[in-house]
């Protein structure tokens, strides 16, 4: 397994580009979403728990990583709890009551869903815990060449996508101000909601007058403020991704548990 340096002045992983840490996740997604068996789902999520282990997750991210892995815990759990009540039923039957059947089948292809969908996005909570948005339309407009205008549009709808609670917030304060908080809720919030739509858009044109103002995507070629550089870091990681995918599906044929999804 290919370990990643650690800046220990500064107590974080080294710097990764962006690009390839979303190589990472898309190579195990796709490596693991052919086949609904629990081996290959466990072995690639043990493998991603050593990795995790391996890169030292930086002190000031750990909070947000417990945060978020809780969340992710929580909605693969409801994702098996959905699969183990409503699955196909098949082998030993348990339990049934109305539309509700707990087989054997239905208890494994549970276990099965709730560690894939861990081993899935394992991945991708962990690789952009300290990802800045920035630092991602860099490495897709250096590294992917992908358009300026769409990278950098991109990067500046989801820096105000972050905007959006903050409104929503000063919305309600202000209707608070005027006395009309607590009359109809579900008629304040359809208000409420359609003036942030109408603050959010008219945000957007003016941003995106500003752009067109300055210039912007006026040349087939521009030049970037932060360089995005892409070397061995990057390809050990993208490696190291292909080595799970692969053991997991070796693990999981040798082991005879592969179940290629739609078949039975």
């Amino acid at each position: 397994m290919v370990t990643i340096p650690v800046d220990a002045a500064r107590g974080r992983t080294v710097h990764v580009n962006p690009v390839a840490k979303l190589g990472a996740a898309l190579v195990i997604a796709v490596g693991l979403v052919f086949s609904v068996d629990w081996v290959s789902a466990l072995t690639a999520l043990a493998l991603e728990v050593l990795l995790v282990l391996a890169l030292r997750v930086p002190r000031e991210a750990r909070w947000a990583l417990i945060t978020r892995g809780m969340m992710l815990v929580l909605a693969a759990g409801l994702t098996a709890v959905t699969i183990l009540l409503y699955g196909e039923p098949s082998g030993v039957v348990h339990w049934h009551f109305l539309l509700i059947t707990v087989s054997d089948g239905s208890i494994t292809l549970a276990v099965a869903t709730f560690l894939r969908v861990l081993a899935i996005a394992l991945p991708s909570v962990f690789l952009f815990i300290d990802t800045e948005p920035t630092e991602l339309a860099d490495g897709l407009g250096q590294v992917l060449r992908l358009p300026a205008r769409f990278v950098l549009g991109a990067l500046a709808g989801l820096r105000l996508v972050g905007l959006l609670g903050q409104d929503w917030r000063y919305l309600g304060y202000a209707r608070r101000a005027r006395g009309v908080a607590d009359q109809d809720r579900i008629r304040r919030t359809a208000g409420q909601a359609f003036a942030l739509l109408v603050s959010a858009i008219r945000r957007g044109s003016t941003l995106a007058t500003a752009m067109e103002a300055r210039g912007f995507g006026a040349y087939p070629t521009r030049t970037w403020a932060r360089p995005s550089p892409f070397g061995w870091r990057e390809i050990a990681l993208i490696c190291t991704a292909f080595g799970i995918v692969a053991a997991a599906i070796v693990t999981s044929v040798s082991t005879g548990h592969w179940n290629f999804i739609g078949s039975r």
